[in-house]
């Protein structure tokens, strides 16, 4: 085979320049201590590079986001530290004023129980350092309590708490929603009593129940004991009847008229004269019987004034607050609300949201019901409402709930309507029916005295669940706080398994690196000496 002389140079060349780049890579993994400077270099090894610089990158991202997650946590703390001192000093106060004589000194308290009240919602409207509002989880342009007209307050946030990712499989909440620290906290008010009076005028007064209530037997709103058993049993057989057969015993029926005073400790016996010998623990409920015996002998005097007044034992109906859209054409308002159809109320009525009732466009005496949140696509729950015009004044039923009208409404007013269940209260609600209880006038008033202990006894147990609930949220803040420490740890392990890792396989070992440049070098010299010898030979260095 003959090989030409163009052949020859251009092998030659092709070779000096291949161990040329030889030696320039040798130079460069020299001088920079890199060893997979190209894909080209090592394809299997660059691409395990460019994944483990992908996790690198993300680890920066989970380590600014731990960061992020600690100053939001220990903020929401010291904000929850304050809350729950100020529902303490609530508690306190009503404490205090259960030992208080005089109208004037309660109002003194109910001044400090307003400025608790003041100071809780402005906690819980508290924002970040960019403007947000902390408490209304995903709704963070809108404060989470606003105060209703009728004294009341209603959470306008919602339930999904802000998170950021920490790892590849976790997600760690960066705050609490103000429901979630406060809306589900018990409310053990929820029941009621009242007197029943006689049908027919008692014969003769001396020895028969009173028309009306004087308050001389009097039993208490009650308190929940057990949700367990107030939610079997309590509710089911609601309302129940208590009628006294002496001063010191009574019998309990229940709404079918069963006899189940055998249930209750005691079998229905009670001495009013004796501190916590007076109580009915009906169902998960106590109620505290009061017989004021202060001008009638014990005996026979004391069984005529009690035998026979019976009173009713139930829980309390669901509350609503209502709001008149700013646009409305009329002042009309929605007032007296009440649950006219149960069996409507509770399969139709959305609980969690509310109602927009919205009067015709044509006709104002017709409108519609709608759940809310309300859009244009949204359907109507009652399609055909018309007002009862027949009544004084005006009523509308929507979703198995009554309502008077004060005016009259025009085409296209709007109306949005909140319901509050008894299962739970929030701290807002309770101090604000502490203030207004401390409020009335209760000296020498009959029957007062009664129901101002009762708003007292509801406001410190309500209060008591309350603070459990905002310390059950710290106590889930300390316990992320654990966890991002924890996962902080273990990021930084990775974070340097990946940046050994990535040494190792991008980096090259200097003395080999210096071996293989001063191999590479004297590969090139020893092609350049060849092609000079080899090129100079011709036919006539043969003869």
């Amino acid at each position: 085979m003959r090989i030409s002389t163009q052949q020859y140079f251009d092998t030659s060349a092709s070779k000096y320049q291949s161990n040329y780049s030889s030696v320039v890579q040798a130079q460069q993994q020299a001088s920079s201590g890199v060893r997979v400077q190209t894909a080209a270099d090592d394809p299997v090894a660059a691409q395990r590079l460019l994944m483990l610089q992908q996790q690198k990158d993300m680890l920066s991202q989970f380590s600014g986001n731990i960061t992020s997650l600690k100053s939001s946590l220990t903020n929401e703390e010291s904000i929850l530290q304050s809350i729950s001192a100020a529902v303490q000093a609530g508690s306190q106060l009503a404490l205090r004023a259960g030992g208080v004589t005089s109208d004037a000194d309660r109002k003194s308290i109910a001044v400090e129980v307003g400025a608790i009240e003041e100071q809780l919602m402005g906690l819980l409207n508290s924002k970040d350092a960019s403007g947000n509002y902390l408490f209304s989880g995903s709704k963070t342009q809108t404060p989470p309590y606003s105060r209703n007209s009728d004294g009341t307050y209603s959470y306008q946030g919602d339930e999904n708490a802000l998170s950021l990712q920490v790892s590849e499989t976790l997600k760690v909440n960066a705050g609490d929603t103000a429901k979630s620290i406060l809306e589900g906290a018990i409310n053990t008010s929820r029941t009621q009593s009242s007197y029943i009076a006689p049908t027919v005028a008692p014969v003769p007064p001396a020895i028969s129940p009173p028309l009306v209530d004087d308050h001389k037997v009097a039993i208490s709103a009650g308190l929940v004991t057990s949700g367990t058993d107030y939610t079997k049993q309590f509710s089911d057989g609601q309302p129940y009847k208590l009628t006294f057969t002496s001063s010191t015993q009574y019998v309990v029926t229940d709404k079918n008229n069963n006899d189940i005073t055998s249930e209750i400790a005691g079998n229905g016996t009670f001495d009013s004269t004796k501190e916590g010998s007076s109580s009915v623990n009906l169902r998960g409920v106590k109620f505290d019987i009061t017989v004021d015996l202060t001008d009638t002998a014990t005996g026979p005097d004391a069984d005529a004034l009690v035998k026979g007044r019976e009173f009713n034992l139930a829980a309390k109906p669901d509350s609503f607050n209502v709001s008149r859209t700013a646009s409305n054409a009329s002042t009309a308002q929605l007032t007296n609300a009440q649950i006219s159809s149960a069996a409507d109320y509770a399969s139709t009525f959305p609980g969690n949201s509310g109602i927009l009732i919205k009067f015709d466009d044509i006709d104002p005496t017709a409108y519609k019901v709608y759940a809310q949140p309300y859009t244009a696509n949204s359907k109507p729950i009652v399609d055909n409402g018309v007002i009862d015009s027949a009544s004084t004044p005006n009523k509308i039923t929507a979703a198995g709930v009554t309502f008077e009208l004060s005016g009259t409404p025009q085409v296209g007013d709007q109306f949005t309507v909140g319901n509050t269940t008894q299962k739970t209260q929030n701290a807002l609600d309770t101090l604000s029916q502490l203030r207004q209880a401390l409020e009335q006038p209760a000296d020498g008033i009959p029957g007062a005295r009664g129901k101002l202990q009762d708003a007292l006894n509801a406001a410190v147990s309500n209060l008591t669940n309350s603070l459990t609930q905002v310390d059950n949220v710290r106590g889930s803040i300390g316990a992320r706080q654990n966890a991002l420490e924890v996962q902080e740890s273990e990021n930084t392990s990775v974070g340097l398994a990946n940046t050994s890792t990535m040494s190792a396989l991008a980096n090259v070992d200097m003395g080999e690196a210096a071996i293989n440049l001063t191999l590479q070098q004297t590969m090139l010299e020893a092609s350049q000496l060849a092609f000079v010898k080899v090129s100079q030979l011709s036919l006539f260095n043969k003869m």
